[in-house]
């Protein structure tokens, strides 16, 4: 699946119908999670029929779509089969038992509701809601795919308007430019003094975005902190300062996916095969000390964007356990044990390297090392499973933007 999106121009009419849409949607889902609560038994079935009883029963999710009500639906029953996975698979800690959804920021239909003109790149919803005809704003050409190709319509809503997007249903291999072999390969360490350092010896600094736009970010804060007004309606001047901190936000995540994407881009560019940690980042967060400045680096989105664009351009991604990759000597492979403030890698061998570089260098050797080396030809959604991890023998992709 891909994914193609379009800012969306309307009327503040139009922009208030999409709010009380999303309202229904985050309705239908939650009475569906409380329905599956309060009985015994209760299958996706059962749930479904319950949603059909919700469009009768109150007028306003009658106007609802009604595919855009099953994917409501979709959404609890996802919920609800996540948290019986975990409990099959006896997880330690909590199992997600499901929660309800109090900031839903979307809609989505199916192939009903919505009627796309290309020409003039408008977009006209047509369920009872009311929300009309909207204007498509992006660079993208809407004769770029065929209306038949387009699996679901979403809207999404953000601090900074209204967003229109089409999940299609392409061939990779049909649309991606050809990228002739380079016959090289690459470890990459990530880190919190640096980005990244790679096996070539090449390292990227951390943007800190977020340490940047810090101070600002506070100050609108403490603003919007003033203007609050507990057990009251708010003002007009608490919604205005809460959507400048909103968007201050938006700002710090899109700059810090944008450099995730494009130092992603031009490592799967320049090599053939990228080994990366598999780092669990969730528990690496619980660190109180570190968990901002991990936050900041946003490992996470890099690997993401590796493992698409390495789908994309049918390169080989592999992530391999990150166990004492800073620790073991590249040259001799003794385990030099380092405290974090230690940068430099120093083994009685006599080999000297920057820590994070030895890193890399080993990451590279253990995805390389006994790997068979195959792709799977099989590219379809970026779905669940994301990368090649070392002794799994599994291939995998990941959802596109």
């Amino acid at each position: 699946m891909f994914v193609l999106e379009y800012k969306l121009k309307g009327k503040l009419i139009q922009y208030q119908a999409i709010d009380e849409a999303i309202r229904t949607v985050q309705f239908v889902r939650n009475k569906c999670v409380r329905y599956w609560m309060d009985g015994k038994n209760i299958g996706q079935k059962d749930i479904y029929r319950y949603a059909t009883i919700l469009r009768k029963e109150f007028k306003f999710a009658g106007k609802l779509n009604s595919t855009a009500c099953q994917q409501a639906v979709e959404r609890a029953w996802t919920a609800i089969a996540k948290f019986y996975d975990n409990c099959k698979k006896k997880i330690k800690g909590k199992k997600g038992y499901p929660k309800f959804s109090k900031r839903t920021r979307s809609v989505e239909f199916k192939k009903s509701g919505w009627k796309l003109d290309r020409d003039a790149k408008r977009i006209k919803f047509t369920d009872k809601n009311n929300i009309g005809e909207l204007k498509l704003i992006g660079s993208r050409d809407l004769f770029y795919f065929q209306e038949f190709q387009i699996q679901r319509v979403r809207v999404v809503k953000r601090a900074d308007g209204y967003y229109c997007q089409f999940i299609l249903k392409l061939d990779v291999r049909d649309i991606t430019p050809e990228l002739k072999p380079t016959k090289k390969m690459v470890g990459i360490d990530v880190g919190l003094k640096y980005f990244y350092a790679d096996s070539n010896g090449n390292t990227i600094n951390c943007p800190q975005y977020y340490r940047k736009a810090e101070k600002r970010l506070n100050r609108l804060n403490r603003r919007k902190s003033k203007k609050f007004r507990t057990g009251q309606k708010q003002s007009k001047n608490y919604l205005k300062t809460r959507r400048k901190y909103s968007k201050a936000h938006l700002k710090v995540s899109r700059q810090r996916e944008e450099f995730a994407k494009q130092k992603a881009l031009r490592l799967i560019q320049s090599n053939d095969l990228i080994a990366y940690e598999d780092l669990k980042v969730k528990n690496l967060v619980k660190n109180k000390k570190l968990s901002k400045s991990i936050n900041d680096a946003a490992w996470s989105q890099l690997r993401k964007w590796i493992e698409y664009f390495g789908v994309k351009y049918s390169k080989l991604t592999i992530a391999i356990e990150p166990n004492y990759t800073s620790q073991d000597c590249f040259n001799c492979g003794k385990i030099i044990k380092k405290s974090l403030s230690v940068r430099t890698h120093i083994c009685q061998c006599g080999y000297s390297e920057d820590r994070d570089v030895n890193a890399a260098l080993n990451i590279l050797k253990k995805g390389t090392i006994g790997h068979i080396g195959t792709w799977s030809e099989d590219l379809n959604a970026w779905g669940e499973n994301v990368s090649i991890i070392v002794g799994s023998n599994t291939c995998n992709s990941k959802q596109s933007q």
